[in-house]
């Protein structure tokens, strides 16, 4: 080793992703090629901001991508005369500073293949900002050869992908950019062939907005697509160009949505749908964002300034005339134009998903099942089109998880359950009902079978299901829906359609003369725990329930408040009893007794557990299985008395 170069050891993830990759069997090894190249753009997109905005890094010299084979040495490479890397750059991209991208990418090869080096899903290395190392699938050692534009030093990077890597500066004349040398393992000689890489340039790299060139041919003479006439542009052509933006998946897009326009503003774009929400996957949040244009010229890679949060997961391209082309990245998200492009395009993408719903269905459930969980943030965010995505948002509920067809339930088929939106619950609801009610849950079938929703099963009225907790939180934010209060069916401002009321409802058959001394003897006991407790109007055969007095907030999402907001205390709650069910007037025919009281104010206790099970809260452990050993005991003490 010289004097003037430096050793480096591989951050430890990077190092697991090495051997994955150098003992990878996985076959298309050409996602080599498609990053590098992918990378090269990059370099180039950055260059060309840095010489719109300032001035004296501006040349004349064409910006490109050149792959230069040599099958006489079976060497590949790609060159770019792109913003190079300074020597700590080099440092910190390619190795010793974990990318977060390298343990993210790591883990959805975990999640994919259980492990299995042979039979991950290698494709996705680009989406996690870590696709250069993909280059030790091809090469035994891969040379990086860079001057970065901000200096007059050029560096050379080494690395056999074994653990470490060596960076030494290089003397004489090194060329601004970078050059990706791949010393091409024995078997992956076809990489020097000009028709293999002419191939696969054309299959992943045919939209990089910069000509990649072989000797003196280009590769990727595609037209932007974002400026031709809807008409004219294929499906193929739609297919190619969403795979470049989502970094070479080979996935199609779920929808896409091209839009033109003239005035207020002048713009083209074109909005991908991804099929599936990596959000969903564990992955945290999609960070990725638009690439803006001007005049078709890239000024920004992943702005997340044109589209609200709720929207983030859409790829797509913004190019407008209106832009200046010299805007900075620094004053780019202030310029006036943005604010103005957001809103149209959030129109746009709305407008879109009610014609979708409306025309088809079945593209418009899968976008909901992947991506609701991200749209549905918006209605806390975006108070203008708060209506507009609550209109969008679909729920299970009471009349859909009945209709299941039973068959498919005794097969385990577990088929997905038809879902109502606002509006379809509005047109089916009696003209008299005044508010949308619903059901916050753990399960759909803990919801189906809940005590709450029996005096609403018997009026045949329907009830929403919620099973997430960011799902009510979004209710709040609503309120009212087309004149309609939301409610929680727990809450004590439930209000009944009068035109529900039979005469079995208006008029309940007398308590037990007994039922106000069990109360009594409940209340003993649960003081601490509830507001009160009284006879229930809403219960047909469940012995009790809890009834909360905040009517806009049930109990499981205070919880789940509780658990983020320092100070909030939960509601207590009244409980409500059932003085016609079967436990309840047993414990009224009970005579007056030490032993029949305690045994009285034990059930009490059980009830209060068993409701807060119910409602997906937790009760005292340790007082809940002592109670429940003792009722087996004193059962177990019964039979065996009456055998």
């Amino acid at each position: 080793m010289s004097d003037l170069q430096q050793e480096f050891t591989f951050q430890t993830e990077i190092k697991q992703l090495l051997h994955i990759l150098s003992h990878s069997l996985y076959q298309n090894r050409e996602i080599t090629l498609r990053e590098l190249i992918s990378n090269a753009s990059d370099s180039l997109n950055k260059l060309r901001h840095v010489q719109l905005s300032e001035q004296q890094y501006r040349d004349d010299v064409p910006l490109q991508i050149s792959l230069e084979p040599d099958k006489e040495a079976t060497i590949l490479t790609i060159r770019d005369n792109g913003i190079g890397l300074t020597h700590d750059e080099l440092v910190k991209n390619l190795g010793t500073i974990a990318h977060s991208g390298s343990k993210e990418f790591l883990r959805s090869l975990a999640s994919s293949s259980a492990g299995s080096e042979t039979k991950a899903d290698l494709s996705l290395i680009g989406q996690f900002g870590v696709g250069f190392y993909s280059a030790f699938m091809l090469a035994e050692k891969v040379v990086v050869v860079t001057r970065s534009y901000k200096e007059q030093t050029g560096w050379r990077w080494e690395s056999d992908g074994s653990g470490r890597f060596t960076i030494t500066p290089v003397e004489g004349d090194v060329p601004r950019g970078a050059q990706i040398i791949l010393h091409l393992k024995p078997e992956m000689e076809e990489f020097t062939e000009p028709a293999r890489l002419e191939y696969v340039v054309h299959k992943y790299s045919t939209f990089v907005p910069h000509p990649i060139k072989l000797a003196d041919k280009v590769l990727n003479e595609q037209k932007p697509i974002w400026v031709e006439p809807k008409n004219q542009v294929t499906a193929e052509q739609h297919e190619g160009f969403y795979q470049w933006l989502a970094h070479g998946t080979e996935q199609k897009p779920l929808w896409h949505l091209h839009l033109s326009s003239d005035s207020p503003i002048q713009f083209n774009s074109i909005l991908y749908c991804p099929p599936e929400n990596f959000e969903l996957l564990g992955f945290g949040g999609i960070q990725h964002g638009i690439n803006f244009c001007a005049k078709r010229i890239l000024v920004q890679d992943d702005c997340r300034d044109l589209l609200p949060d709720y929207l983030r997961f859409l790829y797509g391209v913004v190019d407008s005339a209106d832009l200046p082309l010299n805007v900075s990245r620094e004053t780019l998200q202030d310029h006036k134009l943005v604010p103005k492009l957001k809103r149209v395009l959030t129109k746009k993408v709305l407008d879109f998903l009610e014609d979708l719903a409306e025309e088809q269905p079945e593209t418009f459930a899968a976008f909901i099942k992947q991506f609701a969980v991200i749209l549905r943030t918006g209605i806390a965010t975006d108070f203008e089109n708060r209506d507009r995505i609550a209109k969008l948002l679909r729920f299970h509920s009471s009349k859909s998880h009945s209709e299941t067809p039973l068959l498919a339930v005794l097969d385990d088929a577990k088929p997905p359950q038809p879902t109502v939106s606002f509006d379809e619950y509005i047109k089916r609801a009696p003209s008299d009902q005044k508010q949308i009610y619903y059901l916050s849950g753990q399960t759909l079938d803990s919801m189906a079978s809940h005590p709450h929703l029996e005096a609403f099963t018997k009026r045949n009225l329907e009830v929403l299901f919620l099973e997430d907790p960011i799902d009510e939180y979004a209710f709040i934010q609503i309120r009212m829906y087309n004149g309609r209060e939301l409610m929680s069916i727990d809450g004590v401002e439930v209000k009944f359609p009068e035109s529900t009321e039979t005469a079995d409802t208006e008029v309940p058959k007398a308590a037990h003369a007994n039922f106000p001394r069990v109360v009594e003897l409940f209340r003993g006991v649960l003081e601490k725990h509830i507001v009160d407790i009284k006879e229930s109007s809403r219960l047909i055969d469940s012995p009790c329930c809890l009834v909360n007095p905040r009517s806009h907030m049930s109990s499981r999402l205070q919880k789940v408040v509780g658990q983020t907001v320092q100070d909030f205390e939960q509601t207590k709650r009244i409980m409500e009893i059932n003085p016609h069910a079967a436990l309840i007037s047993r414990l009224c025919e009970l005579p007056a007794s030490d032993d029949n009281d305690a045994f009285i104010r034990d059930c009490g206790r059980q009830l209060y557990a068993n409701s807060l099970i119910l409602d997906g809260l937790i009760p005292d452990f340790d007082d809940t299985t002592a109670r429940s050993l003792r009722f087996m005991e004193e059962l177990a003490k019964a039979k065996a008395a009456s055998a």
